[in-house]
């Protein structure tokens, strides 16, 4: 979830310097537990590693475009 979180986070950030529009009211409903990787089960380790240069890229979306908002 923590993983999930940040990297929404930074994707809407990077949405929002590119001149899209991100309503607060969407980015409220955004949970960040609905994706298939997410394990509820098991063993977990909250110690987070150094990564250098901070997060990964985020990829690009073939359908984004700036006019249109999120998904549209």
């Amino acid at each position: 979830m923590l993983f999930n979180t940040r990297y929404m986070d930074a994707a809407l950030t990077k949405l929002r310097v590119q001149g899209f529009t991100v309503r607060d009211e969407d980015v409220a409903r955004l949970p960040p537990l609905i994706h298939a990787h997410v394990n509820m089960l098991g063993r977990y380790s909250f110690a987070l590693p150094d990564l250098p240069g901070g997060l990964r890229p985020l990829g690009e979306s073939a359908d984004a475009h700036p006019d249109r908002g999120i998904g549209g």
